[in-house]
């Protein structure tokens, strides 16, 4: 088992030609999976980093060390869920203990595969943890959320300068949004903002959170006018708000609209470009083809955000916030709330999403 331990150590750890990371990094990972004393399904973190697994960890609940010393490492075969289930629970002191998150993290490593994980990850001279901060990587973050190790956020593969960069395949269990793309870092696809269950892992420049809600109805099939938004925006690949008028016959094409060119696309050009600017806007053009179209999401609903940092919390109790949140349509919205990073995390997936936290402060991404 030596050999194997050494892999997953550098899969995990280090650069090639490095010596991996700091004593001091290495010690804020080292902590067990525990519960919160006030909120009982609520998962403390200690200090920052291993958000990147407790948070996905979290999703499915609601002296110094050195990384080369970790051979206590063994490896079970178990040929069925309830086997599994059971050497889960009998596990149960050791996810407590001082190395169950890492413990965890060798596990899910080790049933992947660690060549399966090399052939997924797109630069595989980084580790899954970064070696000067402590952060866990996009590979790592979408290895626990959809069991791939793929390094973009994107649906699908694109070619970029002759190679394949991987993306997101499928509808995933539960989702991924961040604030990075309302900062237009990053574009997240459909399949990571549109999971199975109502559930996001929410990143900020340095964190991973949770937001949940148990409204079902937020994660049904797409309804046509959130179809032609998600349709408009891949000819946006800026995220501009509008295309140029000359795409327009393509989106109309895309969603099945009559796009016959010699009069009913110059018909619309000229009714959604009446300035004649040379662009299309998204709002004139959903309420164009899609008017008072419901997506059958409700006008309010409850919502919850966790943060596992006692730091991160009032009176450092780690705690779910409870709040309500708002959908409004395209039309402005009368109800304004402050604007702060929750709110524009969710608001590339919700656009016109409005939050009404029960506390008197919003819950921190941080």
């Amino acid at each position: 088992m030596g050999e194997l331990n050494k892999e997953v150590v550098d899969l995990v750890w280090k650069r090639p030609g490095s010596n991996g990371v700091s004593a001091s990094l290495f010690r804020r990972w080292t902590q067990g999976l525990v519960f919160s004393e006030t909120e009982h399904t609520a998962l403390e973190q200690f200090e920052g980093g291993p958000c990147a697994v407790i948070a996905p960890i979290q999703v499915w609940t609601s002296p110094q060390t050195s990384a080369m010393s970790l051979e206590v490492l063994s490896k079970r075969i178990v040929k069925s869920l309830s086997e599994l289930r059971e050497e889960v629970v009998s596990l149960y002191e050791t996810w407590k203990g001082r190395c169950g998150v890492l413990f965890f993290l060798y596990s899910v490593i080790l049933t992947k595969g660690i060549v399966n994980i090399r052939n997924e990850i797109e630069d595989t001279t980084e580790p899954l943890v970064d070696p000067v901060y402590g952060h866990g990587s996009q590979s790592l973050v979408n290895l626990l959320v959809t069991g791939h190790a793929v390094s973009n956020v994107w649906d699908g593969d694109r070619e970029c300068s002759g190679m394949k960069l991987h993306g997101i395949h499928n509808q995933t269990s539960v989702g991924f949004l961040t604030l990075m793309e309302s900062l237009r870092y990053c574009k997240v696809g459909a399949f990571l903002k549109s999971p199975k269950f109502p559930i996001w892992i929410l990143g900020s420049e340095t964190h991973l959170s949770v937001f949940f809600a148990k409204e079902m109805c937020l994660v049904a099939p797409e309804s046509p006018s959130e179809q032609a938004r998600r349709v408009f925006q891949t000819f946006d690949p800026e995220d501009n708000g509008f295309i140029p008028d000359s795409l327009l016959e393509e989106v109309m094409k895309a969603l099945d609209l009559v796009s016959e060119p010699e009069y009913y696309v110059s018909l619309m050009k000229s009714k959604l470009d009446p300035e004649g600017l040379g662009i299309v806007l998204l709002a004139p053009f959903l309420l164009e083809f899609f008017p008072d179209q419901d997506t059958g999401i409700p006008d309010s609903f409850p919502v919850y955000h966790y943060n596992g940092l006692k730091q991160s919390n009032h009176n450092e109790r780690v705690e779910y916030v409870q709040g309500t949140a708002l959908v409004l349509g395209l039309e402005d919205p009368m109800v304004r709330t402050d604007d702060t990073p929750v709110k524009r995390c969710l608001q590339t997936k919700w656009p016109y999403i409005e939050l009404l936290w029960n506390t008197d402060r919003s819950p921190s991404l941080n």
